[in-house]
């Protein structure tokens, strides 16, 4: 509308001011070497307009013209990257009903051309992982390890399918070619955590800790109890090689870490374990000194002879603030059977049964109550037992 209204206003100008150039053609003569032109200034100032609108109708049918013959060259490419879109959509959403069958055929065919081939052959490797079509996945990601900045994630999904179907030993070579680390992302820093505690191997996962905390993978908490386990894992493990090792894997904690009394019992029963009782016994009593923990309590028994008078006097001095725990009363119970003390031992039994009734707890107060001819309490307490079931 805008537009014809300015056609009309051109139109009325000209119209307007037509009378006032009649008669009023001008004069124009051009001269170039030996050629001449003369004419009149409309008819000078029409022929440029005419020239001006066929060199721009030229410039267009050359534009078109070019258009045509490069767009008919590549049109078959064009196709391919169409329909591939079209394949890699369709796999997206079968993905995304979990119909791997279907999935994994269109991803197939949308990485033949795709702009993403590398995501196209990883999805086209779930989908086959879900198929336990193992040799078609192990293809798929081939093809996809070729493809430029794929690498890396080939090797994680490599990682993560192999501890799926529990080859670990697969999976730990594809994980050592990544390297992880404190620069490593953070689900290769998870894959490492799990892999770790699945083959048991406290010495990588020790290593691996200060990474994990760094990245956040775990909280304080989470980190602290992890932590605590691998430490008492390496302990338990150097014991079984060797004194040296234990003193090795000893020395290697922190002055923090061997301050922690769940590290001092495990410890302490690798000294035992090499007829190091009297230091063992030493460090178990510093840690009676205080409030013990439950691995300190656990391990006392293993460690405590009827003569350790001390002990026992720390563990007495302890009973009014851990009457009612559990942990204490268990540690009781057998420190009192070592010492003859089968009165003591089964007070010690009965209460641990009152503050946590379970089968092996009733079970080890009935063959006491045997030894001591008490029939009746021995049956109760099997019967007992038998309901803990």
């Amino acid at each position: 509308m805008i537009r014809v209204l300015i056609y009309l206003v051109i139109i009325l100008a000209g119209a307007c001011l037509s009378p006032l150039f009649a008669g009023k053609t001008g004069y124009v003569y051009i001269a170039f070497l030996d050629w001449q032109l003369e004419t009149n200034l409309l008819f000078a100032v029409m022929a440029l307009i005419i020239f001006f609108a066929l060199l721009q109708l030229l410039e267009w049918l050359l534009v078109t013209v070019l258009n045509l013959v490069l767009s008919s060259r590549y049109l078959p490419r064009r196709w391919r990257r169409n329909a591939a879109r079209k394949y890699t959509l369709t796999g997206a959403l079968a993905l995304a009903e979990e119909d791997w069958p279907a999935a994994e055929k269109a991803m197939q065919k949308g990485a033949e051309a795709g702009e993403l081939p590398a995501l196209n052959y990883l999805a086209a490797a779930r989908a086959a992982q879900r198929q336990f079509k193992n040799e078609e996945r192990d293809d798929y990601l081939n093809k996809a390890a070729q493809l430029p900045l794929a690498t890396q994630a080939v090797t994680t999904t490599r990682v993560r399918y192999y501890m799926q179907q529990g080859e670990l030993e697969k999976a730990r070579e594809q994980l050592d070619k990544l390297q992880p680390s404190s620069k490593s992302k953070a689900p290769v820093l998870q894959l490492a955590l799990e892999l770790y505690q699945s083959q048991l191997d406290w010495q990588a996962l020790k290593l691996l800790l200060p990474a994990l905390r760094k990245k956040q993978i775990l909280d304080n908490e989470e980190y602290e109890l992890l932590n605590q386990r691998v430490n008492n894992a390496l302990l338990a493990q150097a014991a079984l090689r060797s004194e040296q090792e234990l003193e090795k894997c000893w020395h290697w904690l922190s002055r923090q870490e061997r301050s922690q009394q769940a590290n001092m019992a495990q410890y302490a029963l690798g000294l035992a374990g090499f007829n190091r009782r009297d230091e063992a016994l030493k460090l178990l009593n510093k840690a009676l000194k205080k409030e013990p923990c439950a691995s300190v309590l656990e391990v006392l028994p293993k460690v405590f002879e009827a003569q350790d008078s001390e002990t026992l006097k720390l563990l007495k001095n302890l009973e009014p603030k851990l009457e009612n725990h559990a942990d204490y009363q268990h540690c009781m119970a057998q420190i009192h059977e070592l010492c003859r003390e089968f009165s003591l031992a089964r007070a010690a039994w009965e209460r641990l049964c009152h503050i946590l009734p379970r089968k092996e707890y009733w079970l080890a107060l009935a063959r006491l109550q045997e030894q001591l001819a008490d029939h009746q309490g021995a049956f109760n307490s099997y019967k007992q037992a038998a309901k803990s079931d």
